[in-house]
């Protein structure tokens, strides 16, 4: 793996919008996360279509070759997600990458740019975009910000902790009132934890659950099935896929063998809610069960000795615990605690 090196103060990074030019009409939240990322002591450098709905695959993939041909710009940070970054990843040149490897922070629909960097051995980071997690109502979540800082400029061992409060209810980013509040919280769950006792150390692979699919239908830079291993990580998107659809994912995996090479699953805290579906407290237990019955099914069926770790905080719900992709987790069942190396 191509480590770089951690950012420092003073530092450009880029702001890039490869996946949705959502800025352009909701610029309080991205206005708020660059106000953030300058509070880290970092300097934003935006790109043509940062601010751009709507720009070509070709426009996108070249600012990414801007941002990592930039010998100044020291990270790369995600605007928001999007939902068709996959059609960018064949206009990509894989040399301008390895060329001069710097972290790639973003999560959802970034898990395509992040697969890519793994297949090209460049570790990057699962979580973190301007509009939400810096560009969050009132202020950062404690939670988030702990973890972003250790990503961007710490190293060694970080661990993860269990969220005291959380929530998955979206605030529509086009009222300006709640850009000024922070937003209410449900009690922390904790983990749920199946399986062996024995302790599992290994790198991270996953991301968002849709994402992974259509990259397996699409087969845009994945590996041959043999070189992953160590500890999958998955998650699901605000689209709410049903129980059935993420089992089926999940069968697909393992009838491609995939499942079956990895000795640990963590699996994120469902996103149950939306703007367009306003669950009750019920609706959301209940979808929940429902994905984490789906999970334990299909590891039952193609990985019954996996550890599974459900109901992590590193994916589409608040707060949000960075991930290294393609970095080291350490899992122990028995202290059910997890740590990672940043």
């Amino acid at each position: 793996m191509l480590f770089a090196r951690k950012v420092v103060a003073g530092d450009r990074v880029a702001v890039v919008s490869a996946g949705s030019g959502l800025p352009e009409i909701f610029p309080g939240p991205y206005e708020l996360g660059l106000e953030r990322l300058r509070g880290f002591g970092l300097v934003p450098v935006e790109y043509p279509t940062t601010r751009k709905l709507g720009s070509t695959p070709e426009a996108r993939a070249a600012d990414l070759h801007a941002a990592w041909s930039d010998p100044s710009i020291r990270a790369v940070i995600a605007s928001i997600g999007g939902d068709d970054q996959i059609t960018v990843l064949k206009h990509l040149d894989p040399d301008v990458f390895r060329a001069d490897p710097k972290p790639f922070f973003g999560y959802s629909d970034n898990t395509n740019l992040l697969n890519f960097l793994y297949s090209l051995g460049i570790p990057a980071y699962h979580g973190g975009s301007v509009m939400v997690q810096f560009g969050r109502g009132g202020a950062m979540h404690p939670d988030s910000e702990r973890s972003l800082r250790a990503a961007l400029f710490g190293s060694g061992e970080f661990e993860l902790t269990p969220a005291a409060g959380w929530t998955d209810e979206d605030r529509d980013w086009a009222v300006a009132e709640h850009l000024a509040s922070e937003p209410s919280l449900f009690p922390g769950t904790g983990w749920t934890w199946q399986g062996p006792r024995t302790p599992v150390t290994g790198r991270l692979w996953g991301g968002c659950l849709e994402i992974i699919d259509w990259q397996l239908a699409a087969n845009r830079w994945m590996l041959p099935v043999e070189e992953y291993s160590g500890v999958l990580f998955l998650e699901t998107s605000e689209e709410m896929p049903s129980a059935d659809t993420v089992y089926r994912i999940l069968r697909n995996l393992g009838e491609r063998g995939l499942l079956a090479r990895f000795d640990a699953v963590l699996w994120g805290r469902p996103k149950s809610r939306s703007l367009e579906h306003r669950s009750t407290a019920e609706e959301s237990a209940a979808y929940v069960e429902g994905q984490y019955s789906a999970i334990r099914r299909a590891l039952a069926e193609y990985k019954p000795d996996a550890l599974l770790v459900t109901g992590l905080d590193i994916g589409h719900t608040d707060p949000q615990q960075v991930l290294p992709y393609g970095g080291t987790a350490s899992i122990d069942p028995v202290a059910q605690r997890i740590s990672v190396i940043y």
